[in-house]
């Protein structure tokens, strides 16, 4: 077994034996966590909030390297390549008293598996989880999985006694609308204990007393009030006034003013993230527009939009500088990608009405574009200024804004021809990209996919890459798939976005290329 990883890593961050006093964070972002539940949502602000309740087995730290959590070390067997081994922190108990055992680890897995959990992609490669002893377990993998490590940083672990007992085996099914003990109720291993979830309202979590990481970590914090604040202005307000201590998503007219403020700190840093416009492109007629048929399933359309949203007006005017215009949905952070990616056209009106026309779409047609107005940066104005732009070919754009609580859902029930989405990549890996966004709704894949695309031969290059075990070959046959997709312009990328986080200079939260934070790693210096 080649160990690569132990607690020393961890033991680096030891910095005294537990909080000084008693310190509360109130945080603020624009949206809420969707949902407790651990495999649920895969959602950015839902797994920031859970990292402080659930722990996965291990975590990327902001430099981007794997950071022990749950397990201690980890490798791939030497016998056989399909097999990763784990060994598993000792003297961990759930918020409730309970053990954290290797039946934990491997009722979490299966459970993440399950039709309704969001994060089944993530896992697909498992087929079996093999308890060892109880702080030892054995994934066994559907052929080679070199970056299994990579999948698992947003894979929190769950109590199997307590999900048995509350009814909460499977999965919630959110999208469906669904009400769960786990929605609303939890009992992780992590540092803090869920003590009030009001959704859309109120989060609160207080210190656990008996967490195993007293002696490593400053735990300065205390209590977590977690508040989502919609608008910005009030947002900006509400830290202004000492109201909040922390706002997770500066808007970005306010970065200056901030950075300039007595009392403020403001830490800057991209994100793993790009944002795009999603297309339904395997549909043959649109439901939310006014068109014959289904302008997207044209590749000439979609030619025709790629060179039409003008991303350097975007980056100035929306974003005011604070993103990065890129050609692909691959952020150049990750696995995969390659400098000819990020390339996008140069904005081409009388082209864009040429490829219109030859579509058939010579006179345009109506479309409605669904947008977040609470999750991404500017998200709103981007769309704004979208539908600006498309008027220009003769595409006439609805606006249709609300929160990513009813966006979500409208993405993966399929309710949306035309839509705004963001996609960051925990894995730094090109695979998944690939597995969420670009693999048909099958096989336990795809759950992202809102294009409605279906082909079977990505799909055949996409398995090739999950059952490779050699690096290099792996690489090559990414680069294959990112060929064949770029081609297909199934999204239209926008940017990388970058972040800024404000806070009282009495507190230091660097920007995660995640956009994540861990309030155990916060030292307060007042």
């Amino acid at each position: 077994m080649k160990v690569v990883a132990s607690l020393l890593a961890t033991a680096a961050l030891a910095v005294g034996a537990g909080a000084a006093s008693a310190e509360t964070l109130r945080w603020a972002r624009s949206a809420d966590n969707l949902t407790m539940d651990p495999h649920s949502q895969n959602s950015g602000p839902t797994h920031v909030f859970n990292h402080q309740i659930y722990e996965p087995l291990i975590i990327r730290d902001v430099d981007g390297s794997l950071r022990p959590t749950l397990a201690t070390e980890w490798g791939i067997s030497e016998d056989d390549d399909t097999v990763w081994e784990f060994t598993l922190r000792e003297g961990v108990v759930f918020h409730n008293g309970n053990d954290f055992t290797a039946e934990d680890v491997a009722f979490s897995i299966e459970r993440a598996q399950k039709p309704t959990s969001n994060m089944k992609e993530l896992v697909a490669s498992i087929r079996e989880v093999e308890v060892v002893d109880d702080h030892t377990v054995r994934f066994h993998t559907d052929g080679p999985d070199p970056i299994l490590i990579d999948k698992l940083t947003n894979l929190f672990m769950m109590d199997r006694e307590w999900a048995e007992e509350n009814n909460a085996t499977e999965p919630q099914n959110f999208d469906a609308g669904e009400e769960h003990f786990a929605a609303r109720n939890a009992n992780g291993t992590g540092p803090y204990v869920l003590q009030q979830r009001v959704p859309d309202s109120r989060n609160v979590a207080t210190l656990f007393e008996d967490y195993w990481g007293r002696d490593e970590f400053p735990l300065d914090i205390t209590e977590i009030l977690y508040t989502p604040i919609t608008a910005a202005p009030t947002r900006v307000a509400a830290l202004l006034s000492g109201e909040v201590d922390f706002v997770q998503d500066v808007p970005v007219q306010d970065i200056a003013r901030l950075e300039q403020t007595a009392g403020v700190r403001v830490t800057r840093g991209p994100e793993n993230r790009t944002i795009f416009l999603g297309m339904n492109v395997g549909d043959d007629q649109i439901t939310h527009g006014t068109a014959e048929g289904n302008p997207f399933a044209s590749r000439e359309v979609r030619e025709a939009i790629n060179m039409a949203v003008d991303r350097e007006a975007i980056q100035q005017v929306v974003m005011r500088g604070e993103s990065q215009p890129l050609g692909t949905l691959a952020p150049p952070f990750i696995n995969g990608y390659q400098e000819w990616m990020g390339e996008y056209p140069e904005v081409d009106l009388d082209r864009a009405l040429e490829l219109m026309e030859e579509a058939g779409y010579g006179d345009g047609f109506q479309v409605t574009l669904h947008c977040p107005n609470d999750r991404y940066v500017n998200d709103e104005g981007i769309c704004q200024a979208v539908v600006g732009m498309l008027g220009r070919i003769g595409i006439t754009t609805s606006l249709e804004s609300r929160s990513l609580s009813i966006h979500f859902p409208s993405i993966s029930n399929l309710e949306t021809d035309f839509y705004l989405l963001g996609w960051g990549v925990p894995t730094f890996d090109s695979q998944y990209v690939f597995d969420f966004l670009y693999h048909c709704r099958r096989d336990g894949k795809g759950s992202w996919n809102a294009t409605r695309l279906c082909d079977d031969e990505i799909d055949a290059m996409i398995a090739e890459i999950a059952g490779e075990g050699d690096l290099d070959a792996r690489n090559e046959k990414i680069a294959a798939v990112w060929e064949r997709v770029q081609e297909g312009i199934y999204y239209i990328p926008i940017h990388v976005q970058t972040i800024a986080r404000a806070m009282g200079d009495h507190l230091d939260i660097p920007v995660h290329p995640e956009n994540d934070f861990w309030a155990k790693d916060v030292a307060v210096n007042r």
